[in-house]
């Protein structure tokens, strides 16, 4: 009896790891329609804010345009677009986000447009740590059809997780540093960075594809 359970749990091993590697791979994103619209370039709109914290949305617009270059496409000067909503009484992320794709198509002739919403931005507290984190998630939409090309989301922190060797008074003077420069110092820029960066990136599971400025625009 022990050897016939012995031989079924062999023969159910395999299966069993199998089950559960597969579980961790992330399913492949259709980009069937974001390659047929083929954009070249990208007017960003100004990012919803759903954080506490009243200069996420510009932290993060700042950002975005480096690596979106980087993977070859053009990007409308974030300034220009945001003082052109202004001028047409649009003051706020929502107000832009607002409005129709064709619209935006006929006043800026850009190809696509990205939506962004900061979802978590700024830093949190213990006893022990400091950690400033900053989460977005993107939305690349087709202007001339309103139809949705590709969406990511990705986070990024400041907490490197380093262990302290002076014991607990030594990783609480630490945690006070850290505090003190996440406080004294616009720490959060640099995390935006990172964040927006992994979101936009292009070459990643999942993520943008190459524009066709790059060299890799023909090899995806």
């Amino acid at each position: 009896m022990l050897q016939r359970v012995m031989k079924l749990a062999a023969c159910l091993a395999p299966a069993m790891l199998a089950v559960g590697c597969a579980t961790h791979q992330a399913t492949p994103y259709d980009y069937t329609a974001f390659k047929a619209a083929k954009p070249r370039s990208i007017v960003v709109l100004p990012p919803l804010n759903t954080s506490p914290e009243v200069t996420a949305g510009y932290t993060v617009l700042s950002q975005v345009t480096y690596p979106l270059a980087e993977a070859g496409y053009y990007v409308l000067p974030v300034a220009l677009v945001e003082e052109t909503f202004k001028q047409n009484g649009l003051s706020s992320a929502e107000d832009a986000q607002a409005v129709d794709p064709r619209k935006l198509h006929s006043i800026f002739g850009a190809d696509a447009a990205l939506y962004l919403t900061v979802t978590n931005f700024g830093a949190s507290y213990t006893v022990l740590n400091s950690v400033v984190t900053v989460s977005a998630k993107a939305r690349l939409v087709d202007l001339k059809t309103g139809t949705t090309l590709w969406t990511g989301e990705a986070s990024a922190n400041n907490d490197a997780n380093n262990n302290n060797g002076g014991g607990l008074v030594g990783a609480l003077v630490a945690a006070a540093v850290k505090q003190i420069i996440n406080n004294s110092t616009d720490a959060s820029y640099p995390v935006a960075g990172a964040a927006s960066q992994r979101l936009l990136a292009a070459g990643q599971v999942n993520g943008m594809l190459y524009g066709p400025r790059s060299v890799y625009y023909k090899q995806q």
